[in-house]
C-alpha cells in the first residue's frame, strides 16, 4: 500500500516520507480501514515534530482521524461490519500506524458510523476535534437551557463545539480573532460573536448575560483567559479545557474561582474512558444527522503532498480542517 511516514522527528519537508509498505491485516478484535481520507490535527504535527512524546516506533505513520470503508475483519469481530462506512480516532495514539495510508487496522471500538450526510473529507475531520468539542460541552451533563462560552469559536475544535452547543440546546456566546474566524462562528450558529482582541470582549460578556455570567467555558487557551474569564463566570460554572496554547503551566485565579465554586475540567482526549467515548459516538451521530453539522475542510490534497499539508496546519489562519485525499 502507498503510505507516509517519519522515523525521526523534524520539519515536515526533512522527515515526512511518502512510499510502499506491506498492506496491514485485521488482527484479533481489529478491523482494516480502506481508507478515503486522513485528517490532520496540530496535535499530529506537533507529534512529527518531536514536541509530545517519544516515537511509539522506529517508523511511524502519522494522523489519528480519517474515514473509509472497512473491508476486513479480524477474529471476534462481526462480519456484518464489513462494507460499513466509519471515521476513526486515535488511530496513532501511542500507536505505529496513523491513517496517513491506504489502510489502517485497528480495534473496532476506535472506529464509529459515517453518517450518509457527510462524505469522507468532512468525516476525515471528525476524531480529534468533534469528541473533544463533546467531551467539554459534556463534562458535567446536559448544556440545554444553559449559556456557554466558546473561547477560538473559529477555530476547528470550538467551531464543532458552537454547532454541537446550539444542537443541544445551549444559549452560544464565541469569541473570535478575525473578521473570517468570526464570520465561521456565526455561521455554526454562535447567538454572539465577539472579537476576543477588544479589551472590552469579556466586559461584553457580561452585558450580554445580564451580569450572570456563563454557565460553561470550553477553553481553548488557560493561561491566556483563566483571569479574563472570571468576571464572566456564573457561580457553579465549568471551564472545561483542551489546551493551553500560550503556556503549558498556566497560574489560576485559585481563590477567585473557589468563591464562585467554579470546576476546571482538563480534557484530554486520546485518555476518555470506554463510556464516555460511547456517548460522545451516540451523540455525534445524532448531531452529524441534524440540520446543526457543518463540517469546514480548509483543504485537501493528495497524500504525496503531506509535508505541505502539515506546513499548512503551522501556519494557522486556516478556516476548517486539512485533510488528504488517499484514493
Amino acid at each position: 500500500m502507498q503510505a507516509a511516514w517519519y522515523t525521526r522527528f523534524g520539519d515536515a519537508a526533512d522527515v515526512l516520507e511518502v512510499g510502499e509498505m506491506p498492506d496491514p491485516i485485521a488482527g484479533p478484535g481489529e478491523v482494516r480501514v480502506r481508507l478515503a481520507a486522513s485528517g490532520i490535527n496540530p496535535s499530529d504535527v506537533k507529534s512529527r515534530a518531536g514536541k509530545v512524546r517519544p516515537l511509539a516506533a522506529e517508523r511511524q505513520v502519522p494522523h489519528s482521524d480519517g474515514a473509509g470503508v472497512i473491508d476486513q475483519v479480524g477474529p471476534g469481530v462481526a462480519r456484518e461490519h464489513l462494507g460499513r462506512r466509519v471515521w476513526t480516532f486515535n488511530a496513532a495514539y501511542r500507536r505505529p500506524m496513523g491513517t496517513a495510508a491506504q489502510w489502517v487496522c485497528l480495534p473496532l471500538a476506535l472506529t464509529a458510523p459515517l453518517a450518509d450526510a457527510l462524505d469522507f473529507r468532512r468525516g476525515a475531520c471528525l476524531g480529534v476535534p468533534a469528541m473533544t468539542a463533546h467531551r467539554c460541552l459534556f463534562v458535567h451533563g446536559p448544556v440545554a437551557g444553559k449559556t456557554v462560552l466558546v473561547a477560538g469559536g473559529g477555530g476547528v475544535v470550538g467551531n464543532i463545539a458552537v454547532q454541537m452547543a446550539r444542537w443541544a440546546g445551549a444559549r452560544v456566546i464565541a469569541t473570535a480573532g478575525s473578521a473570517a474566524s468570526m464570520d465561521h462562528a456565526r455561521q455554526a450558529g454562535a447567538h454572539e460573536v465577539l472579537d476576543y482582541r477588544d479589551p472590552d470582549a469579556y466586559r461584553a460578556i457580561g452585558q450580554l448575560t445580564s451580569g450572570r455570567g456563563v454557565d460553561l467555558v470550553v477553553e481553548v487557551d488557560l493561561a491566556a483567559n483563566a483571569a479574563r474569564s472570571l468576571e464572566v463566570l456564573a457561580p457553579g460554572a465549568t471551564v472545561a479545557c483542551y489546551s493551553s496554547l500560550s503556556d503549558r503551566e498556566p497560574r489560576i485565579p485559585f481563590y477567585a474561582w473557589a468563591a464562585k465554586s467554579v470546576s476546571l475540567a482538563c480534557i484530554l482526549v486520546y485518555e476518555m474512558t470506554d463510556r464516555q467515548r460511547e456517548q460522545a459516538v451516540g451523540d455525534i451521530w445524532d448531531w452529524a444527522r441534524s440540520d446543526f453539522c457543518n463540517v469546514a475542510v480548509a483543504a485537501a490534497l493528495p497524500l504525496r503532498e503531506i509535508a505541505r499539508a502539515h506546513e499548512r496546519v503551522e501556519q494557522g489562519g486556516k478556516v476548517g480542517q486539512v485533510v488528504l485525499d488517499i484514493d
